[in-house]
């Protein structure tokens, strides 16, 4: 079966974000979206998004295909002297 997907134009839009803080339990994940100003002490969730860990590994997996196919395309992403801010983090 074909899905098709439909989005409105708030949602095409997009919402950029900087940071990333992913929580989980025994059936959950939680990844909240966050942008960081520069120089702000102050960052804010843009979304929160709620997913089950096998779509949550199903998610991973798609990133890592996608990142791979930008070095491969770009060259590598290069994480050493990120401003620690700015990284993914992670949370238990």
């Amino acid at each position: 079966m074909k899905l098709e997907i439909q989005m409105n134009d708030d949602v095409a839009s997009g919402q950029y974000i900087n940071m990333a803080v992913v929580n989980h339990n025994e059936s959950e994940f939680v990844i909240d979206c966050i942008y960081i100003q520069p120089q702000a002490a102050k960052a804010r969730v843009h979304s929160r998004l709620i997913t089950s860990p096998h779509h949550a590994k199903r998610l991973l997996l798609a990133l890592q295909t996608n990142v791979d196919r930008y070095e491969k395309k770009y060259g590598a992403i290069d994480l050493i002297g990120t401003d620690s801010q700015s990284d993914n983090q992670s949370k238990h």
